[in-house]
């Protein structure tokens, strides 16, 4: 596979997109986890403060374990900070945790895109687990169909990759808006930096529905390639 030319003309532009947006990350991250908000505020705080404004005093707020672990669990109801963002004021912990509390809005405000990721969130993670097996078992049997629903199942990840941009835009949006509304980050250079911090986790999701797109395109190539050899 990895000596396929095919292989890496769809692989390559999300491995590089990848690279470019962990580069960035890991950049604007260190940065501006060093520069302090004009209020403040630890991330923990600029969390509850947020979600209060909004009436949204039942979404608990909790530490978890790992870095850029931070998301909002809305079946639970919970916002989960990894502990660099909850108790660090800065800009970094300000933009990461306003940008989990925008997950929670889009909750509260049944934002249309969010509800469907969070439906085919079971299919995703059934495709995840038997996807590999039902495509390749289908090459070894020697059944299209099997291999073709393979592929199927690798799309249900890849629309979940597709779905979820508009949704992390939204909340990226939604936090750079609440945070400047509610004077958190005022200053210039800070609003530079939540720019950063946020463009850089932006691109992440882009990368991987880049990466997504390719591998599943590459799938269907080779299932192509395959009919064609057999007749």
């Amino acid at each position: 596979m990895f000596e396929s030319p095919l292989f890496w003309l769809f692989a390559a532009p999300g491995l590089l997109l990848g690279f470019y947006a962990q580069s960035r990350i890991k950049l604007n991250y260190m940065k501006y986890s060093q520069v302090a908000t004009a209020s403040g505020m630890t991330g923990a705080e600029v969390a509850r403060h947020l979600l209060d404004a909004k009436g949204l005093r039942d979404v608990r707020i909790e530490t978890t374990p790992g870095m850029l672990s931070d998301h909002y669990d809305p079946r639970g109801r919970v916002l989960r900070l990894s502990q660099e963002v909850y108790y660090t004021p800065s800009v970094t912990a300000a933009g990461i945790a306003a940008h989990e509390a925008g997950h929670a809005l889009q909750d509260a405000d049944d934002y249309f895109p969010m509800q469907v990721r969070s439906f085919i969130v079971p299919l995703v993670q059934l495709a995840a687990k038997i996807a590999p097996w039902v495509f390749f078992g289908g090459f070894v049997l020697g059944n299209e169909g099997v291999a073709w629903a393979g592929i199927i199942l690798f799309g249900a990840q890849t629309l979940f990759t597709l779905v979820t941009l508009p949704v992390e835009f939204d909340a990226s949006a939604r936090a750079r808006n609440l945070l400047t509304a509610h004077g958190i980050v005022t200053q210039k250079e800070n609003i530079e930096g939540l720019d950063k911090v946020l463009g850089a986790a932006a691109w992440t999701y882009v990368a991987g529905a880049v990466s997504a797109v390719g591998s599943l395109l590459y799938l269907v190539a080779i299932a192509i390639g395959s009919r064609r050899e057999r007749y």
